[in-house]
């Protein structure tokens, strides 16, 4: 396994759970459809939430150019990127070692922003595919007043780590004898039925990568 690219990174609580490795860290990031993004905005402390996507090596975030978060990136200042994916719920027979199953990256690093209009371009297309794949090839193409109008940052994913819990309750030895059922509730995001706009005005037919949508990186 690979060494923790940097101190702030290496996983110190249940360091058995940690990972460095880029091909897990890349498949957690490209499973979840928002991260949470952490920063220092006039001397307090700001935690987001807001939609991410992967290319290559690259985190991209878009947003507002009145967006906060954006305008902390622009100058420069370090940020922390956590993507969580929630698993199952681990039920023990013990209240204490009552746990969950996840598997969650973070990210540290100085974020730059997007003013070149290609990679601007690709990093929209790659978001939009990224929460619907194929829907950006479908969608009416941004303007060029829209453009002007979306930031886009983009981070680095040189400085990251993964954490990951499986498996069932782990139980004080004189705790299995109780008669006490202990296992784990398996969770997924299962997709409902698409639901059309109440303002269509033509008749479409739903297409096919919305009415077997799958979630992103999965096939499920």
């Amino acid at each position: 396994m690979p060494d923790a690219p940097s101190p702030r990174t290496k996983v110190r609580r249940l360091p058995e759970r940690g990972s460095y490795d880029r091909a897990l860290i890349d498949s957690i990031l490209d499973e979840a459809l928002i991260c949470h993004l952490g920063f220092v905005h006039e001397g307090t402390p700001v935690v987001i939430p807001t939609i991410h996507a992967r290319l290559e090596d690259t985190l991209y975030f878009h947003g507002s150019p009145a967006s906060r978060m954006l305008r902390n990136m622009r100058s420069g200042d370090e940020v922390c990127v956590n993507v969580t994916l929630l698993d199952g719920l681990v039920i023990a027979r013990a209240a204490f070692h009552n746990s969950m199953n996840y598997r969650s990256v973070v990210i540290f690093g100085r974020p730059r922003m997007v003013d070149d209009p290609d990679e601007k371009w690709s990093a929209l297309e790659v978001i939009t595919n990224h929460v619907v794949a194929g829907r950006w090839a479908e969608s009416r193409p941004m303007t060029d007043k829209e453009m002007r109008g979306t930031l886009v940052a983009a981070l680095p994913i040189s400085e990251a780590s993964a954490k990951v819990r499986t498996g069932g309750p782990k139980d004080d030895m004189e705790d299995y004898q109780l008669p006490i059922w202990a296992g784990v509730v398996p969770l997924a995001m299962t997709p409902g039925q698409p639901l059309e706009d109440a303002d269509l005005r033509v008749e479409v037919a739903v297409p096919e990568y919305v009415a077997e949508y799958r979630r992103p990186g999965t096939g499920a």
